[in-house]
């Protein structure tokens, strides 16, 4: 029954062509001066209109299981790609259509002034069309920064102009795994260092969560600890959650580290983490990256050579003669001929200061004074 009914359709939306393009055909011909020699009769202009009308319906009914074969495809592709869809992406999106059919509307006006109805309509249609789909497209992709601004502008009411945590015309800040496990992260938001929208991609979640899960005690405590810190993130500050299974770019990609770097070129925004080998990969990629570790490293107090510390040497180094002490920062010193001192406090006499990317390193000798 929905087969006949879906080919009775198609046989009416042929005839319904048959009829414009007799319209059309009949235009051209008055307008070239053919139309005054041909000199037909209404019979005869009656009789050319039934047949393209019955032309164009054959050919509409004709095609109908080809063309349902092909619609069933489509329509298995649509619900696919719905499903993968984010509820804000679905709202969105119709807001985006709805405004760009509204603006179609409107520029249709234009048209009005043309004589030939056939052309209008063909004309109306291409207007809608474009404009709802450039509708659509501008909604959804500006989605989140839409919100965001929304979102800005209605805290700024109800908090008198400021708005707690974060600016939102600023870069988005991307978190990775690891910088939320870390927990540091907190305290530098609480500091109004990180700006801009804090967005936590779905593959970051569900990677946490499985780490929570997991029967190692140790990792399922940072699992547990790092969505701790992420419920105190999106209380204090909020943060949006990413749905990256409508991303078909990432969704291909199996990797958590490269499906990060390639949201922040999609979103042209910046990778918080303290993955030292991540830092890398990004700057081959060409994406920006703020290392929590490097920020540590580059506030801890400076040290220059020539410079009396007074220290306490925990433990041998790996070189003869050598002692290791810890600042409380937890930098690591490393004394020269100071195996002897081992478990004392002396004053030293900085050497040297190794600054790497993995943290620095500072070298000293004892500078001990005779009273």
């Amino acid at each position: 029954m929905l087969r006949k009914l879906m080919r009775a359709v198609f046989t009416l939306v042929g005839a319904i062509a048959g009829y414009g393009v007799f319209l059309l055909a009949r235009f051209l011909l008055k307008v070239s001066g053919y139309k005054d020699e041909l000199n037909l009769s209404t019979t005869q202009e009656i009789s050319a209109l039934v047949l393209c009308v019955i032309i164009f319906g054959l050919i509409f009914f004709r095609l109908t299981p080809t063309l349902g074969k092909q619609t069933s495809k489509v329509a298995d592709n649509i619900e696919t790609d719905l499903q993968k869809i984010s509820t804000n992406d679905i709202v969105m999106g119709t807001i985006g259509l709805i405004a760009g059919l509204l603006i179609a509307s409107l520029i249709g006006g234009i048209y009005a002034g043309i004589a030939i109805p056939f052309v209008i309509v063909v004309l109306d249609i291409i207007t809608y069309f474009i404009l709802g789909f450039l509708g659509v497209v501008i909604a959804t992709r500006k989605g989140p920064d839409i919100r965001a601004a929304w979102i800005s502008s209605r805290k700024g009411t109800t908090s008198g102009g400021k708005s707690k945590g974060k600016n939102h015309d600023a870069t988005p800040k991307i978190f990775d795994t690891s910088v939320i496990i870390d927990g540091r992260i907190a305290d530098i938001m609480k500091t109004g260092f990180i700006e801009g929208t804090i967005v936590i991609p779905e593959f970051v979640l569900v990677e946490l969560r499985h780490i929570a899960d997991s029967s190692d005690s140790l990792k399922r405590n940072r699992g547990r600890r790092g969505l701790d810190i992420l419920n105190k993130i999106q209380s204090e500050y909020g943060i949006e959650i990413y749905n990256t299974t409508a991303e078909k770019a990432l969704d291909e990609i199996p990797e958590v580290d490269v499906k990060l770097l390639k949201l922040a070129q999609i979103m042209n925004g910046k990778v918080v983490t303290n993955d030292f080998n991540l830092n890398k990969v990004a700057a081959i990629k060409g994406v920006d990256v703020l290392n929590i570790n490097e920020l540590a490293n580059t506030v801890k107090p400076v040290v220059l050579p020539g410079e009396e510390m007074t220290l306490f040497l925990v433990k041998e180094g790996k070189e003869n003669n050598q002692a290791v002490a810890y600042l409380d920062d937890g930098t690591m010193i490393v004394v020269e001929d100071g195996r002897r001192h081992i478990g004392k406090t002396i004053k030293v006499l900085v050497t040297s200061v190794l600054q790497t990317a993995a943290g620095r390193m500072i070298f000293a000798k004892p500078h001990l004074r005779r009273e």
